[in-house]
């Protein structure tokens, strides 16, 4: 898998595509250029011992807007890592946040890292000694800054960050709220690991639902059948290929960082993890063709080509020989502004990273309010709700003087609980967000592509949120 390019590139793609968007906007000039800014940037150096010797790390948290607090973003671990990357990731979450109606700031943190070379002892150390950062500015807490997982991170960091929190805070009752991504028993939501590459899932299947833009890639209506390319098996990739493949689509190919690998016929994405898991590689899976350039592999014939790595990694460059009729943009910025120029020009669709991994943030939301109230979802409601259901069937077996099987019993008096809760308000947000996107191509005079509709979307949005505040007209 290609290294990504530097992090300035990435910064001035997200600018010009809100720029793009913005220029359909009657919002006033000075509010644009507001929404446009960073708020705030901080960057901190700090000593950790590792092997003991010392060493300076350095972290980056980077607030974008302050339309409404909390801010909300993740907390990437890499060698990669500098402030144009993080102030682009930023400023994506301001955005996105705001496109699917999910009420924070958009922020975001980084540390420069390597994750996958790094002692777990290392690990720990270096989170915990960034997050008492934070915690002495005043940069995090359940109403001023929440943070997530992101690339190189994960449920363990988050829970490391919030016991933290938890001791500089103690006796605070919404202290957990300072963090969502958190393993379940510590505060965390069932759903969450999932939930971005669930959210992809739900995108495409809407896209693959309008039959106006359908008709325009000439494809048929449906996931089943559908030939998929998946880049980056990570937690994104790997549940969005999941899901997919559950709903009869063909993951025709998955590349990886030691390379791709192919199969016409579909390759078995269990199959593929198990593989690798033992081998430590998904090269040489059976029956499958080896492919030793990533770069190659997303030039092959597709549906749909799914980025869920890093950014930048469909560039002019590269985009002229994609051949897939959908981009479906699992990662943040893996499409660059120059390359998606080249593929709106060929007819290819893109689904903006802005709407389609808004899962994560989304089911991050419904973590923090579980923190904040100290109920889990579902609690109060689940045991009535079977009761009433029990009832039901009691009274249409009586009048009936037909059985019901016990397998179909336990389905229909099945309570709702925290799991269904959540993936039906990830479901219903990736649908009205689909069609509110939608509803501003067909309204809005030269908006033509998802990407621009979606930010346009997004920045009334904010633009409104600033002047029900009071500081603009």
């Amino acid at each position: 898998m290609s290294q990504p390019i530097e992090g300035k590139d990435f910064y001035d793609s997200v600018l010009q595509f809100y720029d793009q968007a913005a220029s359909f906007s009657k919002l006033d000039p000075g509010i644009i250029a507001q929404i446009k800014a960073c708020n705030s940037i901080y960057k901190v150096n700090f000593p950790v011992e590792v092997e003991g010797k010392i060493q300076v790390f350095e972290g980056i948290r980077v607030q974008h807007s302050h339309h409404k607090l909390p801010s909300k973003g993740g907390i990437r671990y890499s060698v990669y890592v500098d402030e144009d990357e993080v102030k682009a990731l930023a400023t994506l979450m301001t955005f996105k946040c705001a496109l699917v109606d999910v009420p924070f700031g958009g922020a975001k943190g980084g540390v420069k890292i390597n994750p996958r070379t790094s002692s777990v002892e290392t690990l720990e150390r270096v989170t915990r000694r960034y997050a008492s950062e934070l915690i002495k500015k005043n940069l995090i807490g359940p109403g001023t800054d929440v943070p997530a997982p992101d690339y190189g991170t994960g449920s363990r960091e988050m829970a490391w960050i919030a016991d933290t929190y938890l001791t500089f805070k103690y006796g605070d009752t919404s202290a957990l709220g300072c963090v969502t991504g958190k393993p379940v028993g510590q505060g965390g939501i069932r759903g969450r690991t999932e939930a971005t590459g669930l959210g992809v899932f739900f995108g495409l299947r809407e896209l693959f639902n309008d039959g106006d833009m359908l008709k325009k890639i000439g494809l048929s209506s449906g996931i089943s059948g559908k030939r998929i390319i998946v880049q980056g098996l990570g937690n994104v990739g790997y549940h969005a290929a999941h899901f997919l493949q559950k709903d009869g689509a063909l993951i025709t190919g998955i590349a990886e960082r030691e390379g791709g690998i192919f199969h016409a016929d579909g390759l078995d994405v269990e199959a593929v993890m198990q593989h690798r898991t033992d081998s430590g590689s998904i090269l040489d899976f059976p029956g499958a063709k080896n492919v030793p350039d990533t770069a190659e592999l997303l030039q092959y014939e597709c549906d749909v080509l799914l980025p869920a790595a890093l950014e930048n990694q469909i560039h002019e460059g590269n985009a002229a020989g994609i051949k897939a009729k959908v981009i479906a943009e699992g990662a943040n910025g893996p499409v660059t502004r120059g390359a998606e120029k080249i593929l709106l020009e060929r007819g290819i669709v893109v689904l903006p990273d802005l709407y389609l991994n808004a899962g994560g943030v989304t089911v991050s939301y419904f973590e923090w309010l579980k923190n904040l109230s100290n109920v889990r979802f579902g609690r109060m409601g689940k045991r009535a709700e079977e009761a009433s259901l029990q009832r039901l069937v009691n009274t249409i077996e009586q009048s009936t003087g037909k059985s019901i099987s016990p397998q179909e019993r336990a389905l229909i008096v099945h309570g709702t609980d925290e799991i269904d809760l959540v993936r039906s308000g990830l479901e219903d947000t990736m649908i009205v967000a689909y069609h509110e996107i939608r509803e501003v191509m067909n309204q809005i005079k030269g908006i033509k592509d998802l990407r621009t509709a979606a930010f346009y979307s997004a920045i009334e949005k904010v633009g409104v949120s600033y002047q029900s505040l009071g500081i603009f007209p």
